[in-house]
């Protein structure tokens, strides 16, 4: 058995030095399958644990012990906690989540559509706050200590200090109620077109990225300075290139790994956190599906949208994980 056990590591370790990347990638992978088995555990978990009851809830507070006891039999909830957790776990890992308590429709289904237009809401913010942090960063780089930079940071700092809900409040007080020129609330159905989609979603893609324009443009705009100073953007200098190109072609590269870990966490963001800026345009999303379930306590709904908004979360720092490890040169090319 140790003599086993003693091979198995050697093999691991030999495995580590011929391949380290695929190693790495491999381990993160792993560790976030783990991770997001132990979130599934607390959500589900967390949402048994809240106070209160569906069945009472349903039906009123004059409902006899035996119709709340026929109720909770007829969705399971008198059956042990773990039963019902592996159930639930083996369900989800199917894409299967149950029947919603409150409507008795497919939880799956109706997320289905409601996940379609949150991930359109973020792709929208996101192929628009990127691009434009990134630029920014590299034009606040560029003209660094200097009225252009000092400006774009006193913007960003604004932006930062201000909540979600403001901001999208603030929004549709000057574009929808006094300018016209916006519409609200947010409201998405089939049969739109793209024009009439993106003319609905202005204001909500807006204050997201207005939200994540910032952490990401600060971000960019740090981790191109961290790289000025070295000897190879020194060494193109004394070449004579330019400023700028220079930091188009030679800083920004190599500050690729947190610029990508900051856009991962603002991308997870964007999908995870657009609860409130839903709510605030009363968008048909995720986040606005959520907080309809915990209103009327459908645990399914409000458990299937924890875990999903949890795996997007994961994955995407997976992503970025793996990405700053690809992008590691020392990694790439082992001696």
């Amino acid at each position: 058995m140790t003599q086993s056990t003693e091979t198995g590591k050697t093999s691991g370790l030999r495995f580590k030095e011929r391949n380290p990347l695929l190693a790495l990638i491999l381990e993160r992978l792993g560790l976030s399958a783990i991770l997001l088995l132990a979130v599934s555990v607390l959500i589900f978990c967390g949402v048994e644990a809240l106070p209160g009851d569906f069945a009472t809830t349903y039906l009123g507070q004059s409902a006899t012990p035996q119709a709340v006891a026929n109720i909770r039999a007829d969705l399971g909830l008198d059956r042990p906690l773990f039963t019902r957790y592996f159930d639930w776990l083996g369900g989800a890992l199917q894409g299967d989540f149950g029947t919603s308590w409150a409507s008795r429709n497919s939880v799956s289904e109706q997320i289905g559509n409601r996940l379609g237009n949150s991930l359109f809401l973020a792709f929208c913010a996101a192929a628009i706050s990127i691009p434009l942090a990134i630029l920014l960063g590299m034009v606040a780089v560029h003209y660094r200590n200097r009225f252009a930079d000092r400006l774009i940071n006193v913007v960003s700092l604004a932006a930062i200090s201000l909540p979600e809900f403001f901001i999208g409040y603030l929004l549709i007080l000057l574009f929808a109620v006094n300018l016209g020129v916006a519409t609200f609330p947010a409201t998405v159905h089939e049969g739109m077109s793209i024009t009439q989609r993106l003319s609905a979603i202005a204001l909500p893609t807006a204050t997201l990225v207005l939200i994540v324009l910032a952490y990401m443009m600060r971000m960019t705009r740090a981790a191109i300075l961290s790289v000025m100073s070295s000897a190879y953007m020194e060494t193109a200098e004394l070449k004579g290139v330019g400023a700028f190109r220079a930091i188009i072609k030679h800083a920004a590269p190599n500050a690729i790994a947190p610029i990508v870990n900051v856009v991962a966490l603002n991308l997870a963001y964007l999908v995870v956190g657009v609860v409130v800026v839903e709510v605030v345009f009363v968008y048909p999303g995720m986040g606005q599906y959520m907080v309809d379930a915990v209103t009327v306590r459908d645990m399914p709904v409000v458990q299937a949208c924890g875990l999903i908004f949890a795996a997007v979360y994961i994955l995407l720092n997976m992503l970025a994980d793996i990405i700053a490890i690809v992008a590691n040169p020392r990694l790439r090319h082992p001696r």
